[in-house]
């Protein structure tokens, strides 16, 4: 399985145990920014998800990825697998597979201070090499509705808006859920 990817001074790879403390400041980042700005794009509650309970679940299943500098210091992280929400059966997919040829990314995180760098893509480019390692034949994933960032992004990255879903995220907040797919 790919591990590493090396782009100019950042890095992306399997997590460490090492690394999760910094995992989850980076969630914590993204909620005090969110915070600070007005702008609860994510969908996420502090304390409820994401935590440091789930990076450390993410990490004990083998598919937490960070992104490092150099030094080491983590500025991003995604939880990637084949697992599709339920509400995925409701999508609008173009691109037909079978359940154990789809990847999925899970909490993509930049932190807000590194934001406009192009680590988003560079995650999302990791992710689907290294799934297309695994035999993988689709990516999918989804973004809130209200996340523009990443319902911008992931367009001008060659991935199909695949429709809209309805979920209670986590159990706590309805949010509908945009979903995106590329042929890998």
């Amino acid at each position: 399985m790919k591990t590493r990817e090396k782009r100019g001074n950042t890095m992306i790879r399997i997590a460490k145990e090492s690394d999760l403390p910094a995992v989850a400041a980076v969630y914590e980042a993204i909620l005090d920014h969110e915070d600070a700005t007005g702008l609860h794009y994510t969908g996420w509650k502090r304390g409820a998800y994401p935590t440091a309970d789930t990076a450390r679940n993410i990490f004990n299943a083998g598919t937490l990825y960070v992104g490092v500098d150099e030094d080491g210091t983590v500025w991003g992280s995604m939880n990637l697998n084949g697992v599709q929400l339920p509400e995925y059966k409701n999508g609008g997919w173009s691109i037909p597979a079978e359940d154990d040829q789809v990847a999925v990314i899970h909490t993509l995180t930049i932190h807000p201070d590194r934001a406009g760098q192009g680590l988003a893509r560079q995650m999302v480019a990791f992710a689907e090499d290294t799934a297309r390692s695994q035999g993988k034949t689709v990516m999918r994933f989804d973004t809130g509705v209200g996340n523009a960032v990443s319902n911008h992004l992931y367009p001008t990255i060659g991935y199909r808006f695949a429709g809209t879903v309805d979920t209670f995220f986590m159990g706590y907040v309805h949010c509908p859920l945009n979903l995106y797919e590329k042929k890998l």
